[in-house]
């Protein structure tokens, strides 16, 4: 094994990374202010974005759940890699050489992330490959008759399992691989007696990828009913420790771009119902792989969607089926974690988007999706569906039914139009039709109070028909004014140089907002953000002057004990490092929350904020020695009087020179 990577390798991949590049591989940001960027966090489910990403930092810190770090940090917390092979991997991404520290290389653990993609990605090549051997003539037929020509393959990266005991194993040890790691990765499966073969064969594959693009697992068709394979007809990659099916989508790779683009994602439920839709031109389609769409899968949803008010849609298409309608009472049942608003696309003649593109053409699956209803409308009509409204007793019953549905409804308008909508469909008096509503909604409150399940639990729509529940937080701003995210308990697992525990921890919001102390938190802001803008020499006047908040007093001496450090890359992590563990979030905060200031104007501002505090403490000085002087003199002491006219004549040079700058 080689030694330890050298910290100035590790330092300067740091350096040479852009971490929003990779955060924005997970997570959608946007614009929060100068240099700054947030999104929802992904290590914690809110409404609201609370997750902040500095740049030039090169740290992220969220306002909610405490967890911050920096580039490595990231990637450790989120695909659960070490330290070591977080560096090796943004190393290997901006080719960078990396040195160790008895010139060994870098050789990875069996069952390492990167060494489990690794072979992934090799098998994704082989079954590629076998797609255009005699043998897959029949996987070639299949796609051809549902309308996929090979560019469709290719682009997919569709390929062929050949129907063998151990085609792909043979191959892959031949590459290096070992047996165990190609067990772990789902690729082999091994009998009774210890013997391993390959999972896939005589299959269609296709490769299922993560949000970055990188092959974490496969999903398999049979071709053949009377196969002597007696497998189920899909068949997918097992658990591994890089693919879990329920926090996994097929296509998400393609699809995620236009989804955080155009604010829309098509929920569909088969691989070729992913190809048909993005060769039609609707190219934010993704589906389960081998599993119902859960609650991890709106977490990746929402994170890519930016989903944080109701200018976002999800639309589900659903077959018309009894699997399908109870796919859609599953997906209705959760449609409140959503901020963006559902709908619902069903095919006519009981077609899914790959039957409609063959049959009626692209045109069609993307007039499917422009002709969607809302998930509110699709299920008040299949409880209408269910009964006979042509007798008073049907009726009755279906009313019962439904009025739930619209209780549900929190913008009250939607809530008014609903009750109207149901009474026409029902041909009953609106009167009588808001009344049952109401009751439904009474109940449903009341098992909300006792626990049991009186409605769609969890449900906070607002009236004003945006999403409410879970994190309250708002927009940047100064602390205590209500404009910074609130901030809520640490999550377990963060990165100990910047986290406290979280009952000790202070942080912005305990900050008072008194002018005094707003100063002297933007100043500290502005030389954690911008040392260079800033400059040394201003920097040491500043953590030499006085601090009247004792808790900024803290950050303060941090930064005044790492000047040595200024300019480093860790420069955050080094001042963290120097205070008390309480106050380590407070200053991973500050590092990454919005500076009040234009982007054109924000060097500017950090420099004035800080000479702000510099000043302020020349005045104080200035007060100080003319208090002195007027002392001397009256005393007599000619010498002393002239020695402090002396430094009062130097501290008002010095002002007037800041005051110029």
């Amino acid at each position: 094994m080689p030694g330890l990577i050298r910290q100035s390798d590790i330092d300067e991949v740091r350096a040479r990374t852009n971490i929003a590049d990779i955060i924005g591989e997970y997570v959608t940001l946007k614009s929060a202010g100068v240099g700054s960027m947030k999104g929802l966090c992904p290590f914690h489910d809110e409404r609201s974005p609370s997750f902040h990403v500095r740049p030039q930092v090169g740290f992220y810190h969220c306002f909610g759940c405490g967890e911050g770090g920096n580039v490595y940090t990231f990637l450790q917390r989120m695909d659960h890699v070490s330290f070591r092979e977080a560096v090796e991997r943004l190393a290997g991404r901006i080719g960078f050489e990396l040195h160790y520290e008895d010139g060994g290389e870098a050789k990875s653990d069996y069952g390492s992330r990167a060494r489990l993609i690794a072979a992934n990605t090799a098998a994704e090549t082989f079954f590629q490959q076998q797609l255009a051997t005699p043998e897959a003539q029949l996987a070639r037929d299949f796609l051809g008759g549902r309308g996929f020509d090979p560019a469709a393959a290719e682009h997919f990266g569709v390929g062929f399992a050949p129907k063998s005991f151990d085609a792909l194993g043979t191959a892959l040890k031949a590459q290096g691989f070992s047996q165990e790691e190609l067990v772990t990765a789902g690729l082999l499966s091994t009998n009774d007696r210890g013997n391993a073969y390959d999972r896939f064969r005589g299959r269609l594959i296709w490769p299922i990828r993560d949000v970055t693009g990188a092959t974490i697992g496969f999903g398999a068709r049979k071709l053949l009913p009377d196969d002597q394979d007696k497998g189920p007809k899909y068949l997918n990659t097992p658990e591994t420790p890089i693919y879990h099916k329920g926090q996994v989508l097929y296509g998400l790779d393609l699809a995620r771009r236009d989804i955080a683009r155009g604010k829309q994602v098509v929920v569909v439920e088969g691989y070729t119902d992913v190809m048909a839709c993005h060769l039609a031109g609707v190219t934010t389609a993704v589906a389960t792989c081998g599993t119902s769409f859960g609650v991890d899968h709106i977490k990746v949803v929402r994170r890519v969607l930016g989903d944080t008010d109701t200018t976002g849609e999800v639309i589900f298409t659903f077959d018309p089926d009894e699997a399908g309608q109870k796919a859609a009472t599953r997906a209705f049942a959760e449609e409140q974690r959503f901020a963006a608003q559902t709908f619902v696309a069903v095919a006519p003649a009981g077609l899914d988007p790959c039957d409609l593109r063959l049959n009626r053409g692209d045109g069609a699956v993307r007039q499917l999706i422009d002709e969607r209803k809302p998930m509110f409308e699709f299920m008040v009509r299949r409880q209408l569906a269910a009964h006979d409204l042509e007798t008073v007793e049907g009726r009755v019953a279906a009313l019962r039914s439904a009025a739930p549905v619209v209780a549900g409804i929190r913008d009250r308008a939607l809530n008014a139009g609903y009750v109207r909508n149901l009474a026409g469909w029902l041909g009953m008096d609106p009167t009588e039709v808001d009344r049952a509503v109401d009751a439904a909604r009474h109940r449903a409150a009341r098992g909300a109070q006792s626990g049991s399940s009186g409605g769609r639990p969890g449900d906070t729509r607002r009236a004003d028909g945006s999403a409410g529940g879970g994190y309250a937080h708002g927009a940047a701003g100064a602390p205590g004014d209500g404009r910074y995210p609130a901030n809520g308990e640490a999550s377990s697992g963060a990165d100990p140089s910047i986290q406290s525990p979280p009952d000790l921890r202070v942080d912005l919001t305990s900050l008072p907002v008194d002018v005094s102390s707003r100063l002297e938190r933007d100043a500290l802001m502005a030389i954690l953000q911008r040392p260079d803008a800033v400059g040394s020499e201003l920097i040491q006047e500043a953590v030499r002057s006085r601090f009247a908040n004792e808790t900024l007093a803290v950050v303060r001496d941090g930064i005044g004990a790492s000047l040595d450090k200024l300019g480093s890359a860790e420069w955050l992590t080094i001042v963290a490092a120097e205070v008390p563990a309480p106050y380590q979030s407070l200053v991973s905060q500050m590092g990454v929350a919005p500076l009040l200031a234009k982007s054109s104007q924000v060097d500017a501002y950090a420099r004035g904020v800080v000479i702000g505090v510099v000043e302020r403490e020349l005045v104080r000085r200035k007060s100080d020695l003319q208090g002195s002087l007027m002392r001397a003199q009256a005393g007599g002491d000619g010498m002393r009087a002239a020695e402090l006219s002396r430094e009062l004549l130097g501290l008002e040079t010095q002002r007037r020179r800041l005051t110029e700058q």
